[in-house]
């Protein structure tokens, strides 16, 4: 089987909810990946044999946004796309398809775009299709009703919604507040720390956001970071769920971003003059309890490490997403894992932002350029899932 390797992982910066990128559709932002990477890469576009966009919230403006993003960017019509959704795994997964594509010859070169406009997901009612007789109509937040419908309630029962899967770990692994608000406020450090140091510098590409009466502004940093946390200040926030310990301040944010990539042959890289980061050695999903979908990563990294024959203290550096700090302790606990020196180094889920269908690429964008930096061979992604699944992934540094 050939090898499948990472070429010049990009990212856009992440956006708050309602903020800095609110403006630019899903769309517009896969599509600016897409060309970035051609420029960049110095790319003719035909040799392109896919393109693979993850979305989690996609709609009918925009349907199918692998094909329409890549429409967008002006790529030649005969380059086709699709577009998948393993809610927040869509980006990682997006990465796997793409390189079981070019492991087993079918491709050589595959765009893999994931991108997330948490702030343009709109409400939607499924009264009006026949027509309403009489009285009100009911509209749904999709934002919330995806959380809410994650799994057949007819068999789970109903949660409420995603911080009730962290209360649920944070039960099962004695996890208390002050250990939760501990981790934020680490990873908000972690990420301020990142940007003060010049760490983003090659992954991040500015944005040209238009304003009022045909102004725009140029941004070029992740919009959530708060340098100034403290304990104290993280403290002070409410519990969203009675008598738990989930905040605001130690959840992960709703953003706006997209992330990209090639991924190639060692045949197309060569003949093209490009510089891969990483190969992608195995990756491995696994189910879970829906109620308890933030311990996702612990089985499925089991089966990683399985099929690999490794282990986790063969890992340079280790990504889990921050969907809740109560859910990201739970993992580490789980692994026995109480050094948290190669975990998470600049931040994520919490400090950084959790666009839904981009973070997979976000997350190993950020990975592969700290794994350059720091020259070591080994690099774990993983991630939780909503509905009960998790993700992992293992690369190594070329």
């Amino acid at each position: 089987m050939k090898d499948a390797l990472i070429v010049s992982p990009l990212r856009t910066p992440i956006g708050k909810f309602g903020g800095a990128l609110a403006s630019l559709s899903a769309d517009h932002l896969a599509a600016t990946v897409i060309r970035t990477l051609i420029k960049r890469l110095d790319l003719a576009p035909e040799s392109l044999d896919e393109v693979i966009v993850s979305q989690s919230y996609s709609n009918s403006e925009a349907p199918c946004m692998g094909r329409y993003a890549a429409l967008l960017a002006d790529l030649p019509l005969a380059v086709p796309g699709y577009t998948l959704d393993r809610r927040c795994g869509s980006g990682l997964q997006a990465v796997a398809d793409a390189a079981m594509h070019v492991q087993t010859g079918h491709a050589e070169a595959v765009m893999v775009v994931g991108v997330e406009s948490m702030s343009n997901i709109e409400y939607y009612t499924n009264d009006m299709r026949w027509g309403a007789r009489a009285g009100s109509v009911k509209m749904h937040d999709r934002l919330e009703r995806g959380r809410e419908r994650s799994q057949p309630e007819a068999r789970f029962g109903r949660i409420s919604g995603m911080p009730e899967t962290a209360e649920n770990l944070a039960r099962d692994y004695g996890i208390s507040r002050e250990e939760a608000d501990l981790f934020a406020v680490r990873s908000h450090q972690n990420a301020a720390r990142a940007w003060r140091e010049g760490r983003f510098a090659d992954e991040v590409i500015a944005l040209e956001v238009p304003r009022k009466r045909g102004a725009s502004e140029w941004v070029d940093m992740d919009e959530g970071i708060r340098a100034e946390a403290s304990v104290e200040s993280m403290a002070g926030l409410r519990t969203l769920l009675p008598e738990g310990v989930c905040t605001a301040g130690n959840s992960s944010q709703q953003n706006d971003a997209a992330a990209g990539c090639l991924v190639v042959s060692r045949e197309y890289a060569a003949r093209y003059n490009l510089q891969p980061l990483a190969r992608l050695v195995d990756w491995s999903a696994a189910g879970c309890d829906p109620a308890r979908m933030g311990i996702g990563p612990v089985p499925a990294v089991a089966k990683l490490l399985q099929r690999t024959q490794l282990k986790l203290a063969d890992m340079d550096l280790i990504e889990v997403n921050e969907a809740f700090a109560a859910q990201a302790l739970a993992v580490l606990r789980a692994w026995d894992l109480q050094d948290f020196d190669r975990v998470n180094v600049n931040g994520s889920g919490i400090s950084l932002g959790h666009p839904i269908g981009a973070t997979g690429v976000r997350i190993m964008t950020t990975l592969l350029h700290e794994m350059r930096r720091r020259e070591v061979r080994y690099g774990l992604e993983t991630m939780c899932i909503g509905g009960g699944q998790g993700m992992a992934a293992l690369f190594e540094r070329v």
